[in-house]
């Protein structure tokens, strides 16, 4: 198994998906014996450019399929400013068959622990990978420190890249990015290291702990020094959502504010009322929109939905904000894939 890409910062989508999906409907069978060939760098340029045409940050791999006998994979490699693009690539693709399936990241591997990939001329087999795992507390995540006895003879950035697949390999790259934090690849053996087998079991357990919908509540300040409290969905990440790059950011001024311009008196009660209707409006587009969080200070509450654009949302939040009575409200609409605005609340 071989990753052909290259990274880049994260900016606009460019290309268009359309294009690739018309370019491989051509290059397919090229494609095809090419593969049978062994012949990966005749593959690489083939299939390069064409990705390279929808973004040149995006990655592609040729994987052992879930259910046809190939998976081609166009992968955002962890940019979350690309991550959309991705999965509408995969949303563009055609349909699974018995030799080609289409996916926006890497899958996890039925028989990860047989897999083998040559690192530097060394075999990096994962039934050699050790890892130590440790879940911080009050986090939705595993920081993970990756042992192989080859590591000690690799550069740093080797054997971060090959750890990194690794886990991928194990999980799916999906999952990495949703129950994954910090990743160190070590050149020695973490103390009380367990074999990388039992990941998927450790990323499950903590998973189980998050079913049900749960909010954080969070003080900080503002810029200006200003009391500020917030409430955000826990755990609060894009890849759950990669469809909703569209960020509808709505403005409330409130009547009623106490001395450090939190609500107050008639306020948190029209505030809750515009919410709930604001969540039946979300509840309406279908799974189309999120409110991922909102924060009050400075007698305002500004509430962060992020949606598919090619919803109403953003038009719902216009007609909403018009029964508000307690001030000049407003709605700004942007792209946002990578949910900057609400970083501080990310999980």
């Amino acid at each position: 198994m071989r990753l052909f890409g290259r990274g880049s910062e994260p900016g606009e989508p460019v290309g268009e998906i359309a294009g690739f999906w018309a370019w491989w409907a051509e290059a397919r069978p090229k494609a095809e014996a090419l593969l049978e060939a062994g012949d990966a760098a005749g593959l690489a340029e083939e299939i390069a450019p064409a990705v390279t045409a929808l973004n040149p940050g995006l990655v592609w791999d040729i994987a052992p399929g879930t259910t046809a006998e190939r998976a081609l994979i166009v992968s955002a490699a962890g940019n979350p400013e690309l991550r959309p693009l991705a999965h509408r690539w995969a949303l563009a693709a055609p349909p699974a068959g018995t030799i080609w399936e289409f996916h926006p990241s890497r899958q996890a591997h039925p028989a990860a622990m047989e897999l083998t990939l040559d690192v530097g001329g060394r075999r990096f087999g994962l039934d050699e990978l050790v890892l130590g795992l440790r879940v911080p507390n009050g986090t939705p995540r595993i920081d993970v420190s990756a042992y192989h006895p080859i590591f000690p003879d690799l550069e740093d950035e080797t054997r971060t890249e090959a750890a990194v697949l690794a886990l991928d390999w194990l999980l799916g790259e999906d999952e990495v990015a949703r129950w994954v934090g910090d990743i160190v690849a070590a050149p020695f053996q973490p103390l009380d290291a367990v074999a990388a087998v039992h990941l998927p079991a450790v990323v499950a357990d903590l998973a189980s702990e998050y079913h049900d919908e749960q909010w954080a509540l969070l003080e900080g300040r503002t810029a200006g020094g200003a009391r500020l409290i917030a409430t955000a969905r826990h755990p609060l990440r894009p890849v759950d959502y990669p469809l909703f790059d569209q960020h509808i950011e709505i403005t409330l001024p409130y009547a009623e504010s106490d001395e450090d311009g939190l609500p107050t008196g008639e306020s948190p009660a029209a505030l809750r009322a515009f919410e709930e209707r604001l969540a039946d409006r979300v509840e309406r587009l279908g799974g189309t929109a999120v409110l991922a969080a909102h924060m009050s200070a400075e007698g305002s509450r500004v509430l962060h939905v992020y949606a598919d654009p090619s919803s109403d949302a953003a038009i719902h939040a216009k007609e909403l904000i018009t029964g508000w009575e307690e001030g000049a409200p407003s709605v700004d609409v942007t792209g946002d894939p990578g949910w900057i605005a609400i970083s501080p609340f990310l999980s």
